[in-house]
């Protein structure tokens, strides 16, 4: 008689994927979280003088350079969709080596070629393709969270992928290169950027964790179907449709008031441009942490309750305080400034959970609800400055800041109708079901 062998018992969790799971950062993608904040920090660094740079170097002015901004700005847009698209086709991994290489291979021309050359149409062309880099990177990279994340700590999830993901950009890239433009100049800090992002991508692209090597949809989705679906889902299943629009509402503001604020806070208030950017640093600085304050609290709270209170509802009243507060109070009360900025970056994080919940909404269909999401996102930066261009002439800067108050109070209606299969509107948002730490959830692929 033969005997039967015993069955093999998995190994125990170290330590410190104990601690990781604990925290509701996935420990088989722990080092991917850090290679994306390397990323982002890479990318960041210009953000703070790429548009004098540009004007400087071949533009021949501002306006020209604002094209320029414009065309990176539309493949920022286009590639924030891609990325959920292809990452069902090709796995998330794939993707993201697509984006570090696009990254690189036009930064280098865009440097080495346009910029030495003084060479306008070629910076267009440079810097413009260049906008697919980040979004397939890192958007990939958020792709795969979702698809691994167990779905009771998928907020917490999403607030780590924010914390790393808002700290590189602008956050700690700006402070990098407040170091290193006097020493290096714009030129040299831009070069050194490459060699940040070389670094960023090789640690990210390190994590051995399977899933993401693998496409998720379905075997029998064809590209086409694959990329029309990721668009598709919005009329299919109305509700991930009406997130998007939250989470262009969840962003647009904000970058309408960057567009907005800079001259009234700096000259008319008073402040200086020094400690304008010192407001904005308070402001994006609150956020990062708030990001993965609100991750974690939203699994226990509830998604949709966390977005509703703390974000729409939240981000209404901050809007308005951080605009009439400073104007009021005149440039002898910065510190009231500095107070209402920090809570609106606060509040601006109350939107993190719009990640998981979007996906939860379409589990047969997570990539193409993840890619609809990486659109809203890369909408936003156009809806608020053209928010700004239509009604500052009529409605003046107060007028501007109501309406964004008034998008934040119809994101907080929208968001009571964005329930999970099996939910009512009315009902207390399920925070998922409990897994083991470690446990891995492949998610079901398109539907053919």
């Amino acid at each position: 008689m033969n005997a039967v062998p015993p069955t093999a018992t998995p190994p125990a969790p170290s330590p410190l994927a104990r601690l990781l799971d604990r925290v509701g950062l996935p420990a088989p993608l722990a080092l991917g979280y850090l290679g994306l904040l390397i990323f982002m920090i890479g990318d960041g660094i210009e953000s703070g003088f790429i548009a004098p740079f540009i004007a400087a170097n071949g533009a021949g002015g501002d306006i020209r350079a604002s094209y320029v901004v414009t065309a990176y700005g539309v493949t920022v847009m286009l590639a924030s969709w891609l990325s959920g698209a292809l990452s069902q086709l090709w796995g998330p991994r794939r993707v993201m080596i697509t984006g570090l290489v696009i990254w690189l291979v036009f930064h280098t021309a865009f440097l080495g070629v346009a910029v030495v050359g003084e060479n306008y149409p070629l910076m267009l062309l440079f810097y413009g393709l260049r906008g697919f880099g980040y979004p397939m990177f890192a958007f990939g990279f958020l792709v795969w969270i979702t698809a691994v994340a167990p779905n009771a700590r998928m907020g917490a999830a999403v607030g780590w992928f924010y914390f790393a993901f808002t700290g590189g950009l602008p956050t700690l890239g700006a402070l990098v290169a407040s170091f290193t433009n006097p020493i290096l100049g714009h030129y040299g800090t831009l070069w050194l950027s490459l060699g940040v992002i070389a670094l960023g991508g090789l640690i990210c692209l390190s994590v051995r964790e399977r899933t993401g090597y693998t496409r998720l949809a379905a075997p029998g989705v064809r590209p086409l179907q694959s990329l029309m679906s990721s668009m598709s889902i919005a009329w299919q299943n109305p509700r991930v449709g009406l997130g998007t629009l939250v989470r262009v509402i969840n962003t647009a503001p904000m970058f309408g008031m960057l567009v907005l604020f800079p001259t009234i806070f700096a000259d008319r208030i008073g402040f200086g441009e020094g400690r304008w950017l010192l407001l904005v640093s308070t402001i994006f600085g609150t956020n990062i942490f708030f990001n993965l304050i609100f991750g974690v609290v939203s699994d226990r709270l509830g998604w949709r309750t966390t977005i509703f209170w703390f974000g729409a509802v939240g981000c209404s009243v901050t809007t308005l305080l951080l605009y009439f507060v400073p104007v009021a109070a005149g440039a002898d009360y910065y510190w009231l400034a500095l107070i209402v900025g920090a809570m609106y970056g606060a509040t601006l994080a109350g939107f993190v959970p719009i990640s998981a919940l979007l996906p939860s909404m379409a589990p047969e269909n997570r990539g193409g609800a993840v890619a609809l999401l990486n659109f809203g996102a890369g909408a936003a930066t156009f809806v608020g400055p053209a928010v700004v261009s239509l009604l500052l002439g009529p409605a003046g800067p107060g007028g501007v800041v109501v309406t964004f108050a008034v998008l934040y109070v119809i994101a907080a209606v929208m968001t009571r109708f964005l329930t999970v299969p099996g939910e009512s509107a009315g009902a207390a948002q399920p925070t998922g079901r409990a897994e083991e730490p470690g446990t891995v959830r492949v998610p079901a692929g398109e539907s053919g």
